[in-house]
């Protein structure tokens, strides 16, 4: 058979009967597939939990801490000129 052949009889069986699946094998995809949309809405919310305990933190941190405030200065700079008076 050449190629046109093959295609046209796959067409053929394709277009004759509907595909069918297995009971038990539907039954687990749909088993599987709620398994999976489970976890990952635990999943999706574990991260929303956790980025608002960061947000949390860093609010808390930079309210502490005040990074944008200039911190004071270490040293004092040389007094001169006040033995005089």
């Amino acid at each position: 058979m050449n190629r046109p052949q093959r295609e046209a009889a796959a067409r053929r069986i394709m277009e004759q009967s509907p595909p069918r699946v297995p009971p038990e094998l539907y039954a687990d995809a749909v088993r599987r597939g709620g398994r999976v949309l489970r976890r990952r809405t635990a999943v999706r919310r574990l991260l929303w939990v956790v980025l608002a305990a960061v947000v949390v933190a860093f609010t808390v941190w930079a309210l502490t801490v005040r990074p944008w405030v200039e911190p004071p200065s270490e040293t004092t700079p040389p007094v001169t000129g006040w033995e005089g008076w």
